[in-house]
């Protein structure tokens, strides 16, 4: 079973995962805003160097040579390219994403020691972000059973309210489902085992745990359950520690990161 501890940097509070002690890293909290990732990055490790990218809820995956490539090329470069993952490539490299009821997720290879940060909202879900940041890990010659995975702060399933259309086009990504018969798709996802589908009292919506939806992405790859933790934490629910778009409509966001480290 793995653990969440929270711990505290400069005052703010942010929150770290068992499966992820190997590596500096962090689910940091609106306590932390404004500072981005560069400044973040050095309360996990100063020597680091920090990546980030303009998120836009889509599925391609980066590597930090290919930001840093683009920025030579543009000289004018206000932000960074659109992406909405990033892979190391080397130890020292710290990768950045932002959410606000999306889920953060970092990923990490005990072998290797390279790592991942994947911004999965359900748009990117619907589009498996998190196995394309797998692939590309593999590419680079992980193996999925040396992954560790933890999913950060993000809406919850039960409070999550979508329309079937969302709930049946993010379910067809685990699940052969007919999306032209929104009743009977909706149907069989909720007769899933771990259903990532609730009941929602209003016509045509349904809770969606997307969360649920990413672990069993995971599943099906063939990565363990004990590979995988999944934060008790709900970013609508907890204004106290986290910015929720849902629940406040505010253009504001919490960082989550992780530094990649040398090969064992």
């Amino acid at each position: 079973m793995h653990t969440w501890q929270w711990r505290t940097w400069n005052d703010s509070p942010y929150l770290t995962c068992s499966v992820l002690e190997s590596w500096k890293h962090g689910f940091f909290t609106q306590q932390c805003h404004p500072r981005l990732p560069e400044e973040l990055t050095q309360g996990l490790q100063p020597s680091a160097a920090s990546y980030r990218v303009k998120q836009v809820h889509g599925n391609v995956v980066l590597i930090p040579s290919q930001i840093e490539t683009g920025n030579q090329n543009n000289v004018n470069a206000l932000e960074p390219p659109a992406a909405d993952g990033l892979v190391t490539e080397q130890a020292n490299q710290a990768v950045w994403v932002c959410s606000a009821d999306c889920t953060p997720v970092l990923i990490a290879d005990a072998v290797t020691g390279q790592v991942a940060a994947v911004h999965a909202g359900w748009r990117g879900t619907a589009q498996k972000i998190v196995p394309e940041a797998i692939a590309r890990l593999q590419s680079q010659g992980s193996h999925l059973e040396n992954l560790r995975i933890a999913m950060g702060p993000a809406i919850s399933g039960e409070v999550y309210q979508v329309s079937e259309h969302v709930a049946a086009q993010v379910g067809a990504t685990i699940a052969p489902l007919d999306l032209s018969n929104l009743p009977d798709a909706i149907a069989d996802l909720r007769q899933m085992p771990h259903s990532p589908i609730f009941d929602d009292p209003e016509p045509g919506r349904a809770r969606l745990d997307v969360r649920q939806v990413n672990a069993l992405q995971l599943a099906q790859l063939g990565i363990s359950p004990d590979q995988i933790a999944i934060a008790p934490h709900c970013t609508y629910q907890e204004p106290s520690h986290f910015f929720s778009y849902r629940r406040s409509r505010e253009k504001k966001a919490q960082w989550s990161g992780i530094v990649s480290r040398e090969v064992l």
